[in-house]
């Protein structure tokens, strides 16, 4: 589990993280998401114990950030994760394996099984050789060669391609089947809407969003109503052989059902358009990131 309270950060005169609280219970992934400068990446680093807050409490599966019992316990994975690339990965993972004092054969069954699951068949060769995804599944490996119950991952899919994309989204949501706490960072928020129990939307260092995503988007969100229909009504346009007619509400779409009676017409389809994740995202921070 993870609990941050009135988490503050201050660089100079910049307030990069202003009293930010949150928690993420085991077996649940929290996605973290907002514009660059928006105090992810702070806050992020501040619960691994890679930063020093300027004020707040944190916890991290009941220790404070940098206690060495919690490092142990805590699988990070920032946004850029340089490996060593004269070895290779079951190399790499085994020197890791080792820092963390996992018994030699425990290790290895952990680094074959977890390779396995990434897809990552290439684990004799350096790893400077790899491509930046393969290098990215290393990286991955590398956060889970100690068993972590915490994981925090900034931008795990960053210029991967689709389908390893793919593969690192679904691996993720595993790892929370098995009961791990996971913080997820991205900038696509395709990728956090698939995969987030919870989402907290950052902006100007603050939490200016954070619930689940039904609750977020009942709160910051439009649902479209667009009723197809064979003959005009007020306000509809036409769209190819038929006419579409766009409401906010249900009383809306009655409304332009009655209308399409009272004109001798019929109503042909009636489909429904939530707000996605990156909708509420823009109106919250108000534009694009």
């Amino acid at each position: 589990m993870i609990d941050v309270q009135g988490l503050k950060k201050q660089y100079g005169d910049v307030s990069a993280v202003r009293d930010v609280s949150f928690s993420v219970d085991s077996g649940d992934v929290f996605g973290l998401v907002g514009p660059n400068g928006a105090g992810k990446t702070s806050t992020l680093k501040a619960i691994a114990g890679l930063i020093e807050p300027t004020a707040g409490a944190i916890e991290v599966d009941g220790r404070k950030p940098g206690d060495t019992a919690m490092r142990k316990r805590l699988g990070f994975l920032p946004e850029e994760s340089p490996l060593y690339e004269d070895m290779t990965p079951r190399s790499y993972l085994r020197f890791f394996a080792d820092l963390y004092d996992v018994p030699t054969d425990r290790a290895n069954e952990r680094i074959e099984r977890t390779l396995d699951r990434l897809d990552l068949d290439v684990r004799d060769r350096q790893v400077g050789d790899f491509s930046k995804g393969m290098k990215r599944k290393v990286a991955i490996a590398r956060s889970l060669v100690n068993d972590p119950a915490v994981l925090i991952y900034d931008e795990p899919a960053s210029g991967l391609d689709p389908l390893t994309t793919t593969t690192v989204v679904e691996f993720t949501r595993e790892l929370a089947n098995e009961g791990k706490t996971v913080i997820f960072s991205a900038h696509d928020l395709y990728h956090v809407e698939s995969v987030c129990d919870r989402v907290g939307i950052m902006r100007d260092g603050e939490l200016a969003a954070i619930g689940s995503l039904e609750d977020i988007r009942e709160t910051f969100g439009d649902i479209e109503y667009r009723v197809y229909t064979d003959s005009k009504v007020d306000g509809a346009e036409q769209d190819g052989d038929r006419f579409v007619t766009t409401v906010g509400t249900m009383e809306g779409v009655e409304t332009v059902q009655e209308q399409t009676r009272s004109a001798g017409g019929t109503v042909l389809d009636i489909r429904t358009r939530e707000s996605t994740l990156e909708d509420v995202f823009l109106e919250i921070t108000g534009g694009p990131d």
